[in-house]
């Protein structure tokens, strides 16, 4: 059963969820905006280590713990390394920050108009790391492209597939299947992809509840269904690509739903920046953040 602290913290806390799990696809990327260029790097390690050096400066960083930031979602490697002297869940926690865990392995290729995760075949061993190390949760990804009905039922119930499997082991999924906000016929992923999501919450057993992390609809309000559904804990936004302008403008549209982003928090951070100045822009970040998220 999930820690009970967590989940009240989880359910009822005021604030938003980072996303801090970027794995070894995005990493160059991540690093390249935060100053870092390749030629920085000569191998996979070394990558990992200077990613895992930004997120510790950013876990520590004052601004991280003041309340607004309620939750993390790790990549496995900083769930394993620490951070100020601490593993890095329990250096969350003791900021009164919930710790998740990213457990998918990428996406396969696109087929009926959606890409599927690829399998998980370690699932259970990385559940059962995570509970060791007091994490609450776990995040997995999926995207849809088209509103193509089978290939939205298709993610759908591989996600809860998935879930299933997670919650055996007393952690909470978040459920991910992200619509491609630059798809053109995102309005409709939207209405498929509710109905789906409701048919499979509507299916859970009585003790079985699960979040949400969804891309912000094209219709506002029009999840309010699943922020109302009794097996949902939370629904969360994810930044898709917008900027944390254009992100934080869509989300506030949408009540109840809460922030989940990566981009849109880290954006403006850069290694050149001083550690006060580190902290000014992430707090300015989070203050807007936090302000879409209790809109």
């Amino acid at each position: 059963m999930a820690n009970s602290e967590m989940l009240s913290k989880i359910e009822n806390g005021q604030g938003f969820i980072a996303a801090l799990d970027q794995s070894g696809g995005s990493t160059p990327k991540a690093l390249a905006g935060y100053g870092i260029g390749p030629d920085s790097f000569s191998s996979d390690d070394e990558m990992f280590a200077l990613i895992h050096k930004m997120r510790s400066r950013i876990i520590t960083s004052p601004s991280f713990g003041n309340g607004k930031v309620i939750g993390a979602i790790l990549f496995e490697k900083t769930m394993n390394g620490e951070a100020g002297g601490k593993p890095v869940p329990e250096a969350l926690w003791d900021r009164g920050i919930v710790p998740f865990l990213k457990v998918d392995k990428g996406l396969q290729d696109e087929e009926n108009g959606v890409q599927l995760m690829k399998p998980i075949p370690d699932l259970d061993a990385q559940c059962k790391q995570a509970v060791a190390k007091g994490v609450f949760g776990t995040k997995m990804r999926s995207v849809i492209n088209k509103a193509n009905a089978k290939g939205i039922a298709a993610v759908v119930e591989q996600q809860f597939d998935f879930g299933k499997q997670i919650l055996g082991h007393g952690l909470v999924p978040i459920i991910e299947p992200e619509v491609n906000i630059k798809s053109d016929e995102r309005a409709e992923c939207d209405e498929i992809l509710l109905g789906e999501l409701t048919r499979q919450l509507d299916a859970l057993g009585d003790d079985q509840r699960v979040m949400l992390k969804l891309s912000i609809p094209v219709e506002p309000n029009l999840y309010k269904p699943l922020i109302d559904h009794p097996k949902v804990i939370r629904l969360v936004a994810l930044s898709g690509g917008y900027s944390t302008e254009e992100a934080c403008a869509e989300l506030a549209k949408n009540e109840g739903m809460i922030a989940s982003f990566s981009r849109g928090l880290l954006q403006d951070l850069r290694v050149s920046q001083s550690d006060e100045e580190f902290d000014a822009v992430l707090g300015g970040a989070i203050d807007q953040i936090y302000r879409a998220s209790i809109t």
